[in-house]
C-alpha cells in the first residue's frame, strides 16, 4: 500500500503573492531632445557610419591589418549613452568594437583613423590598433580584446569613482556573446555587495559572432541576467537615439543615488560581419535588409528632425561636412609615418628600471 506523506505546516498553506524585496529604478521616458541636440545626435552618428565605411575601405586596401570590427548599425548605442555622460568625472571602457565609442566621446577621427593604420600619431602611438585604443586623458580605458574581460575591469574603475568619491560612474560596454563569460557575473554580484556605480551595458546586436542570442542563451532577455544579485535592469531600443538618451538619463540617476549597478539591454543590431573577415552567412540578405528599412538609426532621427522644420539640405549639409571631415582623417593617416622601431620599448612598464 503507498504511503501518501503528511504535508508540512508550511506547505500547506497558501501561497502568498510575491513581495517585491527590493526598489526598482523608474521607467524610462523617451528623450525630448531639443531640434539643436536632436542635430548633434544626428551628426555624430553620421560621423561613426561614414567614419566605419571609410575604415571598411582602408581594410580592403590592405592600410588596416588585424581584426577590424566595424559599429555600422549600432550608432544610436554610444551616442545616445554619451552624450549624457560628465567627461569630467565619468569613464567608459569597453570591447574590441571601439570606434564608435571613441567617437561618440569625441575624441579627433584623425587620431583613432592614425590608429587603425598603425601610424605613431594614433590615440595609442599606433601599437593598439583597432580592438585596443585608449585615452586616459578622455578617461576612454580601452579597447579590449579577449571577451569580457573589460567588464571586471570597468567594475574596478567603479570602485576607484567610489573610493575617490569623485562621483564619477562608469559604462562598461560588452556584447551578448559575453553576456554569458562567467567573471561578468562576479563582477555582477561584487559590484552590488559594494554599491559600485557602474552601469553595465549589454550591446544585444543579435549575434554572438556568428550564433544568434536564443541559440546560445538559454535566458535570451539579456536585461534579467543581474536579477540573482539583485542588480536591475531594463531593456531598450538600440535604435532609437532618443529612447537611449532617456533610458540612460534614469540609469545614471539610480546610480548616482548610491543604489549600485544597473544593467541596460540595447537591442541593436549591425548590418556587416562581426569583423571584416566575417562573411556573415549565418543570417540572410534580406533580413539585413528588413532591419535597414524598418530601424535604421539615422533614418530615424531624419524624420524626427523633418518634422521639426529641418529641411533636406541642411541633412545633406551636414552629411558634405561629415563626408570632408572622414576624407580628412584617412589622408592624415595614410601620411602620417609609422612608429620608430624604438616604440616597442615604451609604454611597457610605469616606470623606468
Amino acid at each position: 500500500m503507498a504511503i501518501t506523506p503528511a504535508k508540512s505546516p508550511a506547505a500547506a498553506k497558501p501561497k502568498a503573492d510575491p513581495i517585491p524585496n527590493r526598489e526598482r529604478p523608474g521607467e524610462p521616458d523617451r528623450y525630448n531632445a531639443s531640434k539643436e541636440e536632436l542635430l548633434e545626435f544626428y551628426r555624430q552618428m553620421t560621423l561613426i557610419r561614414r567614419f566605419e565605411e571609410r575604415a571598411g575601405q582602408l581594410y580592403g586596401l590592405g592600410l588596416i591589418g588585424g581584426f577590424c570590427h566595424l559599429y555600422i548599425g549600432q550608432e544610436a548605442v554610444a551616442v545616445g549613452l554619451q552624450s549624457a555622460l560628465d567627461n569630467d568625472t565619468d569613464s567608459v571602457i569597453t570591447g574590441y568594437r571601439d570606434h564608435g565609442h571613441m567617437l561618440a566621446y569625441g575624441i579627433d577621427p584623425k587620431l583613432i583613423m592614425a590608429e587603425l593604420t598603425g601610424r605613431q600619431a594614433g590615440i595609442s602611438k599606433g601599437k593598439g590598433g583597432s580592438m585596443h585604443m585608449f585615452s586616459v586623458e578622455h578617461k576612454f580605458y580601452g579597447g579590449h580584446g579577449i571577451v569580457g574581460a573589460q567588464v571586471s575591469l570597468g567594475t574596478g574603475l567603479a570602485f576607484k569613482h567610489k573610493y575617490a568619491n569623485d562621483g564619477g560612474v562608469c559604462l562598461a560596454y560588452f556584447g551578448d556573446g559575453a553576456a554569458n563569460q562567467g567573471q561578468v557575473y562576479e563582477s555582477m554580484n561584487m559590484a552590488e555587495l559594494w554599491k559600485l556605480p557602474i552601469i553595465f551595458v549589454i550591446e544585444n546586436n543579435g549575434y554572438a559572432m556568428g550564433t544568434a542570442v536564443g541559440r546560445s542563451s538559454s535566458e535570451d532577455q539579456l536585461y534579467r541576467r543581474g536579477e540573482s544579485f539583485r542588480v536591475p535592469g531594463m531593456q531598450v531600443d538600440g535604435m532609437d537615439v532618443l529612447a537611449v538618451r532617456g533610458a540612460i538619463e534614469e540609469a545614471l540617476k539610480w546610480v548616482r543615488a548610491g543604489k549600485g549597478p544597473i544593467v541596460m539591454e540595447l537591442k541593436t543590431y549591425r548590418y556587416r560581419g562581426h569583423s571584416m573577415s566575417d562573411p556573415a552567412k549565418y543570417r540572410t540578405r534580406e533580413e539585413v535588409q528588413a532591419m535597414k528599412d524598418s530601424s535604421d538609426c539615422i533614418d530615424h532621427a531624419k524624420r524626427e528632425l523633418a518634422a521639426m522644420g529641418v529641411s533636406e539640405d541642411d541633412l545633406k549639409k551636414i552629411d558634405k561636412d561629415i563626408r570632408q571631415i572622414v576624407a580628412e582623417a584617412a589622408d592624415f593617416a595614410e601620411q602620417s609615418p609609422e612608429p620608430n622601431p624604438e616604440e616597442l620599448y615604451t609604454d611597457v612598464l610605469v616606470g623606468t628600471y
